[in-house]
């Protein structure tokens, strides 16, 4: 690759800690621009040619702009590091599902209840709760009697599901009933070249 790839990120998003994470682990040389999001950045004229839902992470790859996390996570995936992507229907098919879980109830979940600790995001933090217990029952069962969701190796899954689980109980949303869970967490972060999201000390992450 002759040059990076750009990430446009805000450093406490979990969609936007995605890519970025991605792009270490795959070893994808990059460039991490970060959008001032208090400043409203992310509403600019500049910002929003590239997505005009004005939300981080975008790529840019040269001439191609890729908006939304997951479609990132794909686009790395074939286009720098295969190996984090099946090349069977039936593989790539099973990480669809759980990109589609990352992008329901992981979102209007886990990242939802953070939202509202972290950000004050005028969120119901009942539905957003029950729907986090729901995502991680799933991840729980998927995750029994096998290391990641998807195949024998860590793929765009698990990256996809990550970072708002890692950090659910920021949102008061406990990783306990969850050993499967805990331990797939652990395996992840101990990946070479794992990157963190930087932690907020709110919810249950404040105890």
């Amino acid at each position: 690759m002759p040059n990076a790839v750009r990430i446009h990120h805000f450093a406490k998003s979990g969609h936007a800690h995605r890519a970025l994470v991605f792009a270490k682990l795959a070893g994808i040389a990059h460039e991490a621009v970060p959008v001032d999001l208090a400043a409203g950045a992310h509403k600019s004229p500049e910002f929003l040619a590239m997505n005009p839902n004005g939300q981080v992470p975008v790529l840019e790859d040269g001439d191609v702009i890729v908006p939304d996390s997951n479609a990132i996570l794909v686009y790395l995936a074939r286009t720098y590091a295969p190996d984090w992507i099946p090349n069977t229907a039936l593989g790539e098919a099973n990480v669809q599902r759980w990109l589609t879980l990352a992008a329901g109830e992981i979102a209007f979940g886990s990242c939802a209840a953070r939202l509202i600790t972290v950000f004050g995001a005028p969120l119901d933090a009942n539905f957003a709760a029950a729907t986090a217990e729901k995502a991680m029952q799933k991840l729980e069962l998927g995750l029994e009697g096998r290391e990641w969701l998807v195949g024998d190796r860590p793929t765009i899954a698990d990256v996809a599901a990550y970072s708002y689980t890692a950090h659910a109980p920021e949102g008061n949303v406990s990783l306990g009933p969850y050993p499967n869970v805990r331990a797939w967490i652990a395996r992840f972060e101990a990946l070479p070249e794992f990157e963190p999201m930087p932690a907020t000390a709110v919810g249950l992450a404040a105890e």
